[in-house]
């Protein structure tokens, strides 16, 4: 099911990410896709080690960096040809924040080795051949590790997502038989193409149905949650 699919990688990239995880998977799905940040209100410890970097905006007591910015635009122009304005791109960095930051507290394991293999596996095969997607990354400023970071942290994101909320979305047969009638069968037909009957896809569509309450539920949780949180963006170029 496309659908499903698309709203894994929103919510996953945003947003990645997701929605999404998990569109806009976002990912999203890049220092704040792939490497560990300190748990919200937490000060960095590795502060001293990390490179000199712009600081992009200031969330509770830590921060999210230019550099960060910058590699999450760049996924972007390698997934869709284009990034978001910096204000968005800060804006799903903080979403990151707090989905991981809870994601942490609650000690949510990590994707096996094999998962992100096949994840990457995956989205390479989107590309057409291995040589267009080292090109496509070039193109975008992105290393193929740094991608592999980020569908690692996609993976990680929308997997906590899932365990957060799916208990809440329920989806009964009622709510299949009207995603089928109104929604699965005519796009179908609209393609010409031969429509299942709703036995063969019924366990499909309930899927889908509950990826997409839990985007809904994860959005609704993100924007409360942000609304409590003191996010200061700092204006490009003026430094940290």
């Amino acid at each position: 099911m496309e659908e499903g699919k698309g709203h894994l990688v929103r919510r996953a990239i945003f947003i990645m990410g997701v929605l999404f995880l998990l569109c806009g998977l976002g990912a999203m799905p890049a220092r704040a896709q792939s490497a560990p940040h300190s748990e919200p209100g937490a000060a960095r410890e590795d502060s001293k080690a990390l490179p000199v970097d712009g600081v992009a905006a200031r969330i509770e007591d830590d921060i999210i960096l230019e550099s960060e910015v910058s590699e999450l635009a760049a996924f972007q122009k390698l997934v869709d040809e284009q990034a978001k304005p910096r204000s968005e791109l800060i804006r799903e960095l903080a979403d990151q924040w707090i989905v991981r930051g809870e994601a942490n507290t609650t000690k949510f394991p990590p994707p096996s080795a094999a998962e992100v293999d096949s994840s990457y596996g995956e989205f390479v095969k989107q590309f057409g051949s291995p040589q267009e997607f080292q090109k496509r990354c070039a193109d975008a400023g992105i290393t193929e590790a740094a991608v592999r970071r980020v569908l690692e942290q996609q993976l990680y994101l929308a997997h906590f997502l899932d365990y957060r909320f799916r208990a809440a979305a329920q989806v009964d047969d009622k709510e299949v038989e009207k995603y089928y009638n109104e929604e699965f069968a005519p796009q179908l037909k609209a393609r010409g193409e031969a429509v299942p009957a709703l036995e063969e896809v019924e366990d499909t569509i309930r899927e889908v149905l509950i990826q997409r309450a839990i985007t809904e539920r994860s959005t609704k949780w993100l924007d409360d949650t942000r609304e409590r949180l003191k996010i200061d963006i700092v204006p490009q170029g003026s430094g940290s």
